[in-house]
């Protein structure tokens, strides 16, 4: 005895159907999602902004952060940040690689490309600001088996002294340190990514190999409000992270 519901249709393929739509509609919800943020897409060599699609067109979505932070509704209108880096295409056709104008770790190209992200420090789950420096969290220590970094000296990728460690940055909620604060001969005062840095404790030195001693000058300046913000992390990592191919000009050339 067969299951059907009239002499062309029975449970199983209305059962297929069933799935195959809740399917459909489940990517074409997931596509609407992803289409918030990012989009609508622009040529690449003129800049012409592609017609937005009304299939995947999300309507404006309002989300509520956390610890006061706000709310924020997406898409908006108007959100576009415009060239944030400083840089010179080698082509006229789509794709054409770019390359840096004035200070490469600054042009916002390659490994130092970087997204504006919010003001607002990072949040451990109790609303406190997540990443801090040692100096301001008494509660914190370094492990007496582990070298304390306060103190040594900072070389780069040339061994040229960059600094002294002055303190480091640590996140309360992983743990672990994030970023050594380095003071420079000049006066000011900067933040090297932990993760970037080899320690000899024999030597007591730091190295990192990420930039040049005399490079450090030009990294984003220390917070002066013992907190950093999402948006000031992004524009570190940027810094440090360009130098692993444009500090030096042999870097940024082909091994062939």
């Amino acid at each position: 005895m067969g299951y059907q519901l009239t002499a062309g249709l029975d449970v199983a393929e209305l059962a297929l159907w069933a799935f195959f739509l809740f399917f459909l509609g489940l990517v074409v919800y997931l596509r609407r999602e992803d289409h918030r943020e990012g989009y609508p897409m622009e040529d690449d060599v003129g800049g012409r902004i592609a017609t937005r699609s009304l299939l995947f067109d999300p309507s404006p979505k309002t989300f509520h952060l956390p610890f006061g932070q706000g709310s924020v509704q997406v898409p908006r209108a108007n959100d576009r940040t415009g060239n944030m880096y400083k840089g010179r295409r080698t082509g006229s056709w789509n794709g054409a690689p770019s390359e840096p104008v004035g200070d490469p770790l600054l042009a916002g190209i390659g490994p130092g490309a970087y997204a504006d992200r919010s003001d607002h420090p990072d949040m451990n789950m109790e609303g406190h600001p997540r990443i801090v420096p040692l100096r301001v969290q008494p509660d914190f220590f370094i492990a007496a088996k582990d070298p304390d970094p306060r103190g040594f000296t900072v070389v780069g990728a040339d061994r040229v002294v960059a600094g002294t460690v002055s303190d480091i940055w640590i996140d309360t909620a992983d743990r672990l340190v994030r970023y050594i604060e380095v003071a420079l001969p000049s006066g000011k005062s900067v933040l090297a990514p932990m993760f970037m840095a080899s320690v000899d404790r024999k030597r007591r030195a730091i190295e990192i190999d990420a930039v040049c001693g005399r490079q450090f000058d030009n990294a984003p300046a220390t917070p002066v409000s013992n907190t950093i913000s999402l948006n000031e992390e992004e524009r570190v990592q940027a810094y440090f992270g360009a130098g692993y191919l444009f500090a030096t000009p042999d870097r940024a050339e082909p091994f062939l």
